[in-house]
Parts: C-alpha cells; sequence; structure tokens
C-alpha cells in the first residue's frame, strides 16, 4: 500500500492528461485563427477608383516633387493625377448637375474649376485638393460661360480672376474668392465670346456678338471693372456664333452660311470685317464647316467634311492655307516654349497607328517631333490630345502627350510610348450581367504561380510570422501580396463555390468589358464597331446588355454569349443596333442595325434548340419583333405566345398601358417574326393631381423558396407571389421638385399595386405631406420604398406586404410539412384575388441614391435590403426591420418567431457597411448575384467608382470561414492519432506488467 502512489499512471489518469492536451490544442487553434484579419484585408472585395471621360486638362510641373496633370471629366471629377503613373493623387466628385466647364491653375498653387454653366467658382489646393472656397455667382440666365485666369498674374500677391456667366462679369479675388467687382452688360442675346487681357496691360477686353448679325468689343478696367471703352458694329451676312481670337486685335469668325470667314478687326474703337471666300482658300470646299476652338496666336482651324485645315493669319486681310489633315484626327492648343516660340501637336490615326507631330509657329512646314505608335484598336479612334512638354539632359524640348481615346481611356505617350493607361471608360457604366467561367479541364491550370525554392522558402516564413504575430506592417502587406497572387479566387475558372465568374459591362462609349470577380481586372474588351460614329449612325447609344446563350449541356465546347442592344440616337424612334459578343474571349460574332426602332426589350423566359434566349424588342409603332429570327425559335413563342403581356410606362402622358399580342391570320414571309400589340388596359392619372415619379418590379430570374410563411401559433400566410405586380408611386405635381418646393398641405405621395395582365389595381395608400425623389425595390411579396416626410423633416421608408387569402384552408402546419397541402390548384390573373395587405413606416436618417436586394441560389436566405447612401456608401439592412407586423410588446411567440419590437426609427449599425470606410463615388446602381452557396451573395456596386463584395445575409452556416485555419486542423488531428497511439502503447505496457505480478 505505501508504494502505490510510484505506480505507472492508470489508463484514465492518460486519458485526462490526454484531453487536456487537446483542449490545449484546440484553444491555441481557435486563438491563431481568430487573429488573422489584418492580412486579409482585398480577399473577398475589391475597390477600383475611375474619373471619366476627360474634357480639360493644366499641367503643372514643379522643379522639386512629383509632376502631376491637373483633368475635370463628364463625370463631374476634378482629379490631379501622377504623370509618371496615372495614379490619382486626389479626386473630388461634384454634383451630379453640376458640370464642369472649364478649370485651369491660379497663383501657382490653386485649381480653379468653373461649373453649373459659370454660377459656381471654386478653388482647391494643389497638392492635396481640399476646397479652399467657394463663390456662388448671380447668373439670371443661362449661357456660354467662360473663365480667365490671368497668365502674368503675379503669385502671392491678390490678383482677380475673372468668370462671364448669363449677362454678367463678374472679378474675384484670388485669395478668398470675394467677388470685388461685378459688370452687368445689359444687352439683350449677348454671348461673350473671349475674355483676355493684352501682354502689361490693366485693361480688360471681352469680344462676343449680340444677335446673330452685330460684333461688340468691351475695354474694362481689370481693378475696378469700369467700362472705358464699347465698340460695336454690324455685318449684313451676319454670323453663326462661332469664333476664334487670333491675336489681341483680330478675331476670325465664320458668316451665317459657313462659307466664309470673315476677320474682324478692332483697334482705337474701330472694327472693320474682311470677308474671305472658304473656296478661295481650301481646295475643292464642300461639306459641313466647323471652327475648332484652337487656343494659338496666329493659327485657327476649320473642320470641313471630316478633315481639319490650317490656316495662317499673316493680317487682317490675308489668310494662309498651310496643311489638311485627314479624319481621324486631333489638334492639341498651343503650348509656348519661350516668349517668341510656340508649338501644337497634330495627332492622325490610320489603322492601328498614331501618327504624332509636333509644330512650331516659326516653320510651320517642318516638325520639331515627329513619331510613331502602335495603338489597340479596340480603344477607337483618338478624341482629344493635350501637350506638354519637357527639356532634356541635352536642353532639347521633349514633349508628352496626353490623349484620350474614343472609348474614354486616358493615355500618356512620351518617346514614342505608352507610358501608362487609365481605362477610365468604367466610370460611365450603363448596364452589366454576368457570365459563368469555363469548367477547368483536365491538366490545365489557367492561373499557375511559379516559384523557385528561395521564394518558396521566403512565402513561408512570412506566412508563420505572419501566424505567430510577429510580422512588420510592411511583411503583412507582403503576405497579403502572396496570397492574392496564388488565391484560387483569382482563376480563370468556374469554382464549386460560385464565387468566380465574369461581370459583362457596357459603357457610355459603346464598348464591352468583362471583369473578373477576384480582383477586378479587366479579362478582355472591345468596342463594339456598331455602336461607332460613322456616316451611316453619326449619333450612336448604348442601352442594355442581356445574356444571349447560356450552353448548359455543351459548356466544354461551346462559349456563352451576350447580346448588346442599342439606337443610333437617343430618340425613341431611333433605328436598333444588335451585337452579339462571346463571353469568353469578346469576339463580335453577329452585329446588325435593325430596320426598326427599339422602344422596349423584353427577355423571354424561352430559349430555341441552340439555348438562344428568345427576346421581343417593341419598336415606336408598338410592333413586337421576335429574335432569334429562326422556325425553332418561332415555334417556341407560339405555344407561349397567349401567356405574353407586358406594359408600357408613359411618364410624359402619366400614364400605364397593357398589351398582348395578335397573331396576324396571315403572314407574309417578310413580317414572319412581326407582332401586333393588341391593348388591354390603360391607366391614366390625372394630372393636375398626381405625376409618376418612379416604377419598380421584380426580377425575372428571382427564385421564391416557398409560398408559405409561418407565422406565431403556427398559423400559415400564404405570399402573393406574381411576377407581374408593378409598384407605381406618383407625387403631386407641386411637390415634384427638390426637397422644400411645396408645404406639407400641398406634398402628397401615392403608392399603388397594379397587376400588369389585368390593369387592376391590387392596393392603394397615400401618404400626407411627402414627396420624392421616390426609391423602390419589390422583391416576392413585398416592396420596400423610400421618401421624404416634410411634416417630420426626416426620411422615410415604407413596406407593403401582399398575402393571398383565397389559400386560407392550407392553414395547417402539418399539412403543410407533410406536403398535403393543396397549391396546385391553378391561379389566374383575370380573376379577382383575394389578397390581404399589411404595411408600415419607419424614419430613416439617410438619403438614398439607388435600393436593391440580394439574391441567393435557392431564396432560402434571409434577405437583406441594399441601400446605395448620399455619402456613396452601400448599407445592408435587414429585411426584418422592415417587418410591418412588428409591435412595441411582441408576444412570446412572436419573439421566437424572429419579431424585432417596434421602434419609429430603422437602426443603421456602422458594421452593416458593407463597402466598409470605402466610397463608391457617384454611385448609381447596385447589382446582386447568386452564387452557387446559398448563404452568399455577390454584390457589384458601380458608379465613378467599381466596388465589388460578397455578403452572407444569414452568416455563412453552409461553408467554413476564409480565415479557417486548415494547417492548424491537421496539426490537431495528428498529435490526436498520436496522442492515442502513445496512450495505446503505455496502456498495453501497463497491463502486461500487471499480468505479470
Amino acid at each position: 500500500m505505501g508504494s502505490s502512489h510510484l505506480r505507472p499512471p492508470t489508463a484514465m489518469a492518460i486519458r485526462a492528461r490526454l484531453g487536456f492536451v487537446i483542449l490545449l490544442l484546440l484553444f491555441f487553434s481557435a486563438t491563431l485563427s481568430a487573429a488573422l484579419y489584418e492580412d486579409q484585408v482585398g480577399l473577398a472585395d475589391w475597390h477600383h477608383k475611375y474619373i471619366g471621360k476627360v474634357k480639360h486638362a493644366v499641367f503643372h510641373t514643379q522643379k522639386t516633387g512629383r509632376k502631376r496633370v491637373v483633368v475635370s471629366t463628364e463625370e463631374n471629377v476634378v482629379a490631379s493625377l501622377d504623370l509618371r503613373t496615372g495614379f490619382i493623387f486626389w479626386r473630388n466628385v461634384l454634383g451630379k448637375n453640376d458640370d464642369i466647364d472649364q478649370v485651369d491653375i491660379a497663383l501657382g498653387k490653386y485649381v480653379v474649376t468653373l461649373s453649373s454653366g459659370g454660377s459656381i467658382l471654386r478653388a482647391w489646393n494643389l497638392p492635396d485638393g481640399q476646397m479652399i472656397w467657394e463663390s456662388t455667382l448671380p447668373v439670371s440666365t443661362p449661357s456660354k460661360s467662360s473663365l480667365y485666369v490671368p497668365a502674368n498674374i503675379n503669385v502671392g500677391k491678390d490678383n482677380l480672376i475673372l468668370v462671364f456667366g448669363g449677362s454678367s462679369i463678374h472679378a474675384l479675388s484670388s485669395m478668398d474668392g470675394q467677388i470685388v467687382w461685378r459688370k452687368e452688360l445689359s444687352i439683350d442675346s449677348l454671348e461673350i465670346q473671349q475674355i483676355f487681357q493684352p501682354h502689361d496691360s490693366d485693361v480688360i477686353n471681352a469680344v462676343g456678338f449680340v444677335g446673330s448679325s452685330e460684333f461688340v468689343v468691351y475695354h474694362i478696367s481689370y481693378r475696378t471693372g469700369e467700362v472705358m471703352q464699347q465698340s460695336k458694329a454690324s455685318f449684313e451676312s451676319g454670323f453663326c456664333g462661332e469664333a476664334s481670337l487670333v491675336f489681341d486685335n483680330l478675331v476670325v469668325a465664320l458668316d451665317a452660311s459657313k462659307s466664309s470667314l470673315v476677320s474682324i478687326s478692332f483697334k482705337n474703337e474701330v472694327i472693320n470685317f474682311h470677308q474671305i471666300n472658304l473656296s478661295d482658300l481650301v481646295p475643292d470646299f464642300s461639306g459641313k464647316v466647323t471652327l475648332l476652338p484652337l487656343k494659338f496666336n496666329g493659327m485657327l482651324a476649320i473642320e470641313i467634311a471630316s478633315s481639319i485645315h490650317l490656316l495662317r493669319v499673316k493680317g487682317a486681310n490675308e489668310l494662309e492655307f498651310v496643311e489638311k489633315i485627314s479624319h481621324p484626327f486631333a489638334v492639341s492648343d498651343a503650348l509656348p516654349l519661350s516668349k517668341e516660340q510656340q508649338a501644337f501637336a497634330i495627332l492622325q490615326h490610320e489603322e492601328s497607328k498614331i501618327h504624332f507631330k509636333v509644330k512650331s509657329d516659326n516653320d510651320l512646314r517642318n516638325e520639331i517631333l515627329k513619331e510613331t505608335i502602335q495603338m489597340d484598336s479596340h480603344r477607337g479612334n483618338i478624341e482629344k490630345v493635350f501637350i506638354n512638354n519637357y527639356i532634356r539632359t541635352d536642353r532639347t524640348h521633349g514633349f508628352r502627350f496626353l490623349v484620350v481615346m474614343e472609348d474614354h481611356s486616358l493615355l500618356l505617350i512620351q518617346q514614342g510610348e505608352i507610358v501608362w493607361t487609365r481605362e477610365d471608360g468604367l466610370a460611365s457604366i450603363v448596364d452589366s450581367t454576368t457570365s459563368e467561367l469555363p469548367v477547368e479541364k483536365e491538366g490545365v491550370s489557367v492561373a499557375e504561380v511559379e516559384h523557385n525554392l528561395f521564394e518558396w522558402l521566403k512565402g513561408h516564413l512570412l506566412k508563420l510570422k505572419g501566424t505567430l504575430m510577429l510580422a512588420s506592417p510592411d511583411e503583412v502587406a507582403a503576405i497579403q501580396a502572396i496570397r492574392l497572387k496564388s488565391s484560387e479566387k483569382n482563376k480563370m475558372t468556374r469554382d464549386h463555390n460560385g464565387f468566380r465568374k465574369l461581370i459583362i459591362v457596357l459603357t457610355r462609349a459603346g464598348k464591352v468589358l468583362a471583369l473578373h470577380t477576384g480582383d477586378g481586372r479587366v479579362v478582355w474588351s472591345v468596342l463594339l464597331p456598331a455602336l461607332r460614329r460613322s456616316e451611316t449612325c453619326g449619333n450612336p447609344f448604348a442601352l442594355r446588355v442581356y445574356q444571349w446563350q447560356v450552353p448548359h449541356h455543351h459548356a466544354m465546347h461551346e462559349n456563352p454569349s451576350v447580346l448588346v442592344v442599342g439606337r443610333c440616337g437617343h430618340g425613341f424612334d431611333a433605328p436598333g443596333i444588335f451585337s452579339i459578343v462571346d463571353s469568353y474571349t469578346g469576339k463580335v460574332q453577329n452585329s446588325l442595325m435593325l430596320e426598326h426602332s427599339v422602344s422596349h426589350i423584353m427577355p423571354l423566359p424561352l430559349t430555341d434548340s441552340t439555348e438562344q434566349r428568345l427576346h421581343l424588342i417593341i419598336d415606336a409603332k408598338l410592333q413586337a419583333h421576335l429574335y432569334p429570327k429562326n422556325s425553332d425559335s418561332l415555334k417556341h413563342f407560339f405555344n407561349e405566345m397567349p401567356n405574353i403581356y407586358w406594359y408600357l410606362v408613359e411618364v410624359e402622358k402619366n400614364k400605364i398601358r397593357g398589351y398582348s399580342l395578335e397573331n396576324k391570320a396571315e403572314l407574309d414571309t417578310a413580317e414572319e417574326y412581326v407582332f401586333q400589340a393588341k391593348e388591354l388596359w390603360s391607366i391614366v392619372f390625372p394630372s393636375e393631381s398626381e405625376k409618376i415619379a418612379v416604377t419598380a418590379t421584380r426580377k425575372m430570374n428571382e427564385i421564391v423558396h416557398t409560398q408559405a410563411k409561418v407565422v406565431a401559433d403556427q398559423d400559415v400566410m400564404y405570399k402573393y407571389i406574381s411576377k407581374n405586380i408593378l409598384f407605381v408611386a406618383t407625387v403631386a405635381p407641386k411637390a415634384a421638385g427638390e426637397i422644400g418646393s411645396a408645404t406639407p398641405e400641398e406634398a402628397l405621395l401615392y403608392a399603388y399595386l397594379i397587376d400588369t395582365v389585368s390593369g387592376r389595381i391590387l392596393h392603394r395608400v397615400c401618404h400626407q405631406g411627402a414627396q420624392g425623389p421616390v426609391h423602390a425595390v419589390v422583391s416576392e411579396n413585398w416592396v420596400v420604398y423610400h421618401y421624404f416626410n416634410l411634416r417630420a423633416h426626416r426620411y422615410e421608408m415604407s413596406v407593403i406586404e401582399i398575402y393571398d387569402q383565397s389559400r386560407a384552408d392550407n392553414k395547417d402546419v402539418w399539412k403543410l410539412v407533410l406536403g398535403k397541402h393543396n397549391l396546385t390548384v391553378p391561379v389566374s390573373s383575370y380573376s379577382r384575388p383575394d389578397v390581404m395587405v399589411k404595411s408600415q413606416s419607419y424614419f430613416f436618417t439617410h438619403s438614398v441614391k439607388s435600393m436593391a436586394v440580394t439574391a441567393t441560389a435557392k431564396g432560402i436566405t434571409s434577405k437583406q435590403l441594399l441601400i446605395g447612401t448620399i455619402g456613396d456608401q452601400v448599407l445592408a439592412l435587414d429585411k426584418r426591420f422592415l417587418d410591418p407586423r412588428r409591435s412595441v410588446n411582441p408576444t412570446q411567440s412572436e419573439k421566437e418567431e424572429g419579431i424585432i419590437p417596434l421602434t419609429d426609427s430603422l437602426p443603421i449599425v456602422p458594421q452593416s457597411y458593407i463597402t466598409h470606410s470605402l466610397q463608391v463615388e457617384g454611385l448609381r446602381s447596385m447589382v446582386t448575384i447568386p452564387a452557387k452557396l446559398e448563404s452568399t451573395t455577390l454584390v457589384f456596386s458601380y458608379g465613378v467608382d467599381l466596388f465589388f463584395t460578397r455578403i452572407a445575409p444569414s452568416r455563412t452556416y453552409d461553408s467554413l470561414t476564409e480565415d479557417f485555419s486548415y494547417a492548424l486542423l491537421l496539426i490537431t488531428i495528428v498529435v490526436l492519432v498520436a496522442a492515442i497511439f502513445v496512450t495505446w502503447a503505455l496502456s498495453e505496457k501497463k497491463e502486461l506488467k500487471e499480468k505479470w505480478r
């Protein structure tokens, strides 16, 4: 008994120690896996910044520091770009309607922008883009605006910036933006063409036209704004309104017939006109004439019949033809090389080459520089060029060219090479769709990452340091880069979770690009030939992109394709354009100029034998055209034709009409695929009390998991599921403007739920004292809409849920579980539905730009509302907060069901922003894409920026998280197996010793 404490441990003691070891290992594994957050940034989302198509550019090269170029774009963005890399130093996005008219640099440290038709002048700090001051100018009537920043401005002194807008000239302080003086030029139909200051003079000259026949010159004091001299003269032939300042006392204008140039000299209160026929200057003169705004002393450029002609002005009465440049072309403004010398660039596009020429005004016959580069054909033609010079080591002048292409991309070209490229056409996306990636074939690895032994060891050492939390911030960034490079998400093949896809986007320039959801890179891009300007189509307009062919059974050897629809003009009666593009390669398979217009596009849930999706194109004459045009699609269409209905919302007429299709008794061959619309119903809203504000409907491909909703006390409510429900919001005409344009008594908002087959109004509700802007989203059997409550001075969100009372007999939960309920009874939209509506309103603290709802593969996961806020962020709000059944004191059964107690406001949790701390500048729309994993939704948001992420509204209940440590799990299993064998061996040894006793 005395030696019992020296005996080997028992099996129970060994198991206890083993359990303690296992607990330690599991705790260690959980602790490490929970710590790996910082190096996973960017693994599930990406954010790309753009600026849009550049309109103006001003180079700013510092002797010390990095060289920059300041640009303004068609997306109302002013930005500073690094000339070496094209990266954005800083960027400011103005309002949607705040168009930038001009941009310049003042005092060497301010960027000055004129916007909103000459009514807003701002100064931005050049190094960091912070706004220094903003001045609002009283502009009475909209007109052509002009900004003048004196070139001989004194740095450090308070100089004046001149702005013409409406009929006034304003002088503002460059230091604080205060209006120093204002001169009202009270002449009807006055349009100032140029404001300039002669060298070493305190007089400002303003020249322009009064009406179509008078030329006027103002000499104004730079410091006081006093009109020192005014001259006016009439020209019998009249002017067309285009003029170019050639010298300080000479303007060249086009006459009213656009067949002659008029040289206008003004000096010592004397205005002289000299008319020169273009046929005497330009050989073979014919076609439309345009005077280009070329800022060059002693030179002017005219465009005739898609070619440019350079003319040199030798005197008031003499012009000389210099050179003809064929289309496509671009000419830069003048660049001063010295006090006596100026240079300008001429770019000419020839097939896949661009020829660069730089000429000097001292010798127009020869070139200072002549280069040629190769250009990608999918960028289109050159549209604009901005030139800048630098001094080489041999003290000669070198030149760099900032080029804007037809696809809105931006390039910097220097020494015959493309230094950098920005794909800024992605800032103007008009529509998007998705495409599955190809199935990975055996033996093929599309995204291979090759490492030598040293890199392999270095990578694993970094990962080990990260696991032990010993890595520095630079090493954490290196770990992230390695993970992104070797990540499975960047492969060009499908994954089993459905996270890897192609996002096919269509831009305003008519370019189609495929973006990889892994990192947002451009896989391929193509500028559609049918959506480019040509003699047959002078104003193409991109509309929508749809899935055209999605081969399911033979995806291994046939690629899917998309359909791009456009118009040859902005009107509804303009001819349509079709292009079919391969989703994997970007190859244009077919392009077609339609003989009819495109007013409405209907993708049908039908495919032909080759799995091409059927589309109906409604033209301006309300005729329906079936595509693709083949006998197989016609056969499928005829089978479903009695079930096809559609509607048109005529906002201008305040009317909604519903249609079906009529089959003609005698079809000729030419119109075999054309069907006539038959009007079934119409709803006309009274224009004196209501105006259509917004409409919304369900996505046609939305999947609803179940129609039944089990509520408290084991009761069952059946959702009224119909793809024919249309939500319409109307507002009182007086409240159709901006917030505050009407009093609460004048403001009304009506919400309608309309069946688009029968035209029956299922529900109507009125919100007193409410006005737009209204945003809405429809999903399953509910609609959520956002508006402003004038009485409460707050934004509101309302929810309407509609339920089917005709299935009230099937309310037994056990019948529902056992599948004995009767849901197979056919439902007709023509029968009067027995519906029940529940609604509720909540206060919401944010203004809204757009709304969307999450979508999953089977529709099982809870819904989340995606809200694009005024701050250009995306907020995910659980649909449970917008449940109309919420009450102040929910019962116990309602709490068990998940009903949240009622509050007057919707909660905004900072962690609910799926964009985190990022901003998607200029946010326009959000697209939700279901993944194969039921818990996950892919979200693509676009505006000026692009943002992609994936979210799990009900958490990732069907998969492990990204930060799960498989290595530590494997180590734990190995240790457990080893411990089992050790325990077994010790136990066997102990039992053997016991038997020998």
